[in-house]
């Protein structure tokens, strides 16, 4: 039987910086979890049957063969990135600055909140080519929308990048990987993780608004311990500890950008 969508779709309701738990059939997700720890190739469809209690028959019948399982895995998580993606672009408006910002929040808190699917990425190189086809076309998409948004911030003066392509498919590599050393136990919330990514982001297109040096007003510089915030974005919204719903953000919509704190100077 070919695969059956999964049920780990962004519902309307929700809100893009919501993340609840991972809704994916038992066979997704043991597949996801195999795959991750032993590689696509490293990894048997007995070894997928065995970690869900089910006979090697019984996975056939919900799924055809090992490749429609990564298919299916990395289709359903570039989806659910996109529908992230354009619900944080549409509640930020057609301004290119707020919905650049929204935009890049949107895709690192994906990264954090959904390691395990966004993980999978590495594996590409694993699908057929009908299969991988499919899922960069989504990925083009993606990053078109993105630099979309970056050259009509150019055209309008607030970036001044002169090689948006390249700034996009940098920022995009940056983002992609935070699923690979972000922790939740680790010193920086999602949230966090996604400001400063915003604030990068925003260095790699030119936004004229951000500081020229790491000190503050005074010309002091940061904490000595490298523990101090790095300057934000007025108004990049839902981040911090305790912001919103969970640890993931608030559910208030992305306010519009207007000025850019003095930046401490890099972490020792």
């Amino acid at each position: 039987m070919s695969s059956e969508p999964s049920r780990a779709t962004l519902s309307g309701a929700q809100h893009w910086r919501s993340y609840g738990p991972l809704d994916l059939h038992p066979i997704l997700l043991r597949a996801m979890e195999a795959f991750n720890e032993h590689g696509y190739h490293g990894t048997s469809v007995r070894d997928i049957a065995t970690r869900v209690g089910v006979t090697v028959p019984a996975l056939y019948y919900h799924y055809e063969n090992k490749q429609a399982l990564l298919t299916t895995l990395l289709e359903t998580s570039m989806k659910d990135v996109l529908d992230r993606c354009r619900a944080a672009a549409a509640e930020a408006g057609d301004e290119p600055l707020p919905r650049f910002c929204a935009m890049v929040e949107s895709i690192v808190l994906y990264m954090a909140n959904r390691k395990g699917m966004a993980f999978l990425d590495t594996e590409i190189r694993s699908l057929e080519p009908e299969n991988r086809a499919r899922y960069v076309a989504l990925r083009d998409y993606l990053q078109h929308m993105l630099l979309d948004t970056v050259r009509a911030g150019i055209r309008e003066g607030a970036f001044t990048t002169p090689i948006p392509a390249d700034a996009v498919r940098a920022i995009l590599i940056m983002c992609q990987g935070v699923a690979n050393w972000y922790r939740t136990d680790g010193p920086l919330t999602a949230e966090e993780v996604a400001e400063r990514h915003v604030l990068l982001s925003l260095g790699t297109v030119g936004y004229a608004g951000l500081p020229l040096n790491g000190t503050d007003e005074g010309g002091a510089d940061a904490d000595a311990d490298g523990g101090g915030r790095l300057g934000r974005v007025d108004g990049i919204g839902g981040t911090g500890r305790g912001a919103g719903t969970g640890r993931s953000g608030g559910s208030g919509g992305t306010p519009r950008p207007q000025a850019v704190r003095r930046t401490p100077r890099a972490e020792r």
